[in-house]
């Protein structure tokens, strides 16, 4: 996606995250285009991506933010983690490709470029996001299990389950900066256990990297009084 179109799709998954757009709010293209300052197209290829990350419902000539429980979320990273990390013990019991090695280390080498100014801009942002995708691609790959890619689709169709699911607070740049930062230092340890044929070690690192996720949207939640999600109260109901 192009650069306007990958901060629109970044700016409304924040929307929906911290509560600007909520659970049932209707959304068509050209409001949200001229409330953007942008043409149609990036809003529609934006919302098209929303919907198969599980935050969008069609609904006739637009959509719907979709209410999601928070169970259903930390379920869904979870999830995430246990195949990922099988995906690289996986990487390592058949033996690690010189190749996917090679991209691994590109990826963080870009990484190291990216973070070395104290500070993320925008087009930071969007070069991050392709090495991360890139670099979780690379090891999915390498397990040579078809199986664990197809339940990695399925399971992308729930908010914040996919590794391109990248939310960023702009009104917090240092937190911001601070949180990206840790998640490539995890990168490095991750590639220092694969380089090592260190395969549980590899599969747990896989597994914190992924819920870390869980303390950003924690975070939105405790932050926002009009949360997004429905939280389940001691009694077992539901509430906004």
């Amino acid at each position: 996606m192009a650069t306007t179109g990958q901060q629109v799709l970044v700016t409304l998954r924040k929307q929906i995250a911290d509560g600007q757009l909520t659970a049932g709010q209707r959304l068509a293209e050209i409001p949200t285009a001229e409330a953007l300052g942008v043409s149609r197209m990036p809003v529609r290829m934006a919302f098209r991506a929303l919907e198969q990350e599980g935050f969008l419902i069609k609904s006739g000539r637009g959509y719907t933010v979709r209410e999601t429980s928070s169970e259903e979320i930390t379920g869904a990273i979870e999830v995430r983690g246990v195949l990922e990390g099988l995906a690289a013990r996986q990487a390592v019991e058949r033996g690690l490709d010189p190749g996917a090695i090679d991209t691994l280390r590109r990826c963080l080498q870009e990484g190291d470029q990216l973070f070395l100014h104290g500070l993320l801009s925008d087009n930071d942002f969007d070069r991050y996001h392709d090495m991360n995708c890139l670099f979780h691609d690379t090891i999915i790959k390498a397990s040579h299990n078809p199986a664990v890619a197809a339940a990695l689709a399925r399971n992308d169709h729930m908010p914040f389950a996919s590794v391109k699911a990248l939310a960023v607070d702009a009104s917090q740049p240092e937190r911001e900066f601070k949180r990206f930062y840790y998640a490539h230092l995890q990168h490095h340890a991750i590639v220092d256990a694969l380089s090592q044929g260190q395969s549980a070690r590899v599969e747990g690192l896989m597994r914190e990297h992924a819920n870390a996720t869980l303390n950003y949207v924690d975070d939105q939640q405790q932050n926002n009084a009009n949360v997004w999600v429905r939280r389940k109260s001691p009694s077992g109901t539901t509430r906004s």
